[in-house]
Order: structure tokens, then C-alpha cells, then sequence
């Protein structure tokens, strides 16, 4: 068997190529979390404790922030253009669940939330085009030459009615 008979072909070199791509593209961890928080707010609230009691419109908050926060999290998954309103909206629906869905889901679910609706907040996309994002190739030992400048005299000869000569200023006298 020759090296060539080992190589890697490029399928197999970049297994989950594209779900990696799509998942790199958008704010997924952070989605993730905030729909985490949101659920495990959902399932505290069912809990079989007699002590947790809601009635009335705090009853309907207790259900509508954990249910809007899961709805966040998928939301900023699926639409990542959005991600600053739904980082927002997430981290005051998180600090507000304190209040209204027993302590935000017995603590956990308020501080996955809040992490989530973090990390949503700090994500960007990634603004260098496809070709750079490519594995880095070797070094250049040379950097680049510089790009050719415009004669520094070219505007000014133009205001005083000059001819634009691409020679310095003292030296046309």
C-alpha cells in the first residue's frame, strides 16, 4: 500500500460539514439555553408541590414567560438577524420569571435563561468571506507590495490653476 492509498478524502475529512456550517451561522448554543430555561421553567410550574400555588393573572404569567421563552430561543435559532431583540426580550423575561414562575424555575431555569440571553447578546456573525474561512495555507515569507499612491501635489496644482506635473511642490519653483 502506497501514502496515497491512505488518504483522507475530503467527505470524510469534514464529517457534519453542513450542519456545523448552519449551527456556526447563528446564535445555536445561546437558542438552545434560552429554550432550556424556558422548559425547565414550564416543567416547575407542573410539579406536584402544594405549597406552589397560582391564581388569578399571576396564573397566566406564570405560563406566558416560559412559554414566550421558549418561543425566543427557537426564534433566535431559526432568525438570527433578530438576535439583539431576542437576547432583550429574553434577559427581562428571564429576570422576570424570578417573580412570576416560582423563582424562575427553582433558580435553574432563570440562570440558563440569563446565560443564554448572554451569549445571543455577544454573538456576531462572521464577516469574512467564505474563501479566508478556508483552512490557512502556508505563510508568505513576503508580505505584499503596497498599492501605487497618487502624487501628493496632484490636487493642489489643479486649485491654483496649475498642471498637475507628478512633481513635488518645491521642486516645480
Amino acid at each position: 500500500m502506497t501514502a496515497e492509498d491512505h488518504s483522507v478524502t475530503p467527505a470524510a475529512r469534514h464529517r457534519g460539514g453542513r450542519w456545523r456550517r448552519w449551527r456556526r451561522g447563528r446564535p445555536f448554543t445561546a437558542g438552545v439555553l434560552i429554550a432550556l430555561g424556558g422548559a425547565e421553567m414550564l416543567v416547575t410550574l407542573r410539579a406536584p408541590l402544594g405549597v406552589l400555588l397560582h391564581v388569578g393573572p399571576q396564573g397566566l404569567a406564570a405560563y406566558l414567560v416560559p412559554i414566550i421563552l421558549v418561543i425566543c430561543g427557537v426564534l433566535l435559532v431559526l432568525t438570527p438577524q433578530q438576535r439583539v431583540f431576542y437576547a432583550v426580550l429574553s434577559l427581562v423575561l428571564g429576570l422576570l420569571s424570578w417573580l412570576t414562575s416560582n423563582l424562575g424555575g427553582f433558580v435553574v431555569g432563570m440562570l440558563l435563561t440569563l446565560v443564554g440571553g448572554a451569549l445571543a447578546f455577544a454573538w456576531t456573525p462572521d464577516k469574512r468571506p467564505a474563501a479566508s474561512r478556508v483552512a490557512p495555507g502556508p505563510v508568505d515569507a513576503a508580505p505584499a507590495p503596497p498599492a501605487p499612491r497618487e502624487p501628493a501635489d496632484a490636487g493642489t496644482a489643479l486649485l491654483f490653476g496649475g498642471e498637475p506635473t507628478g512633481r513635488d511642490p518645491a521642486e516645480q519653483g
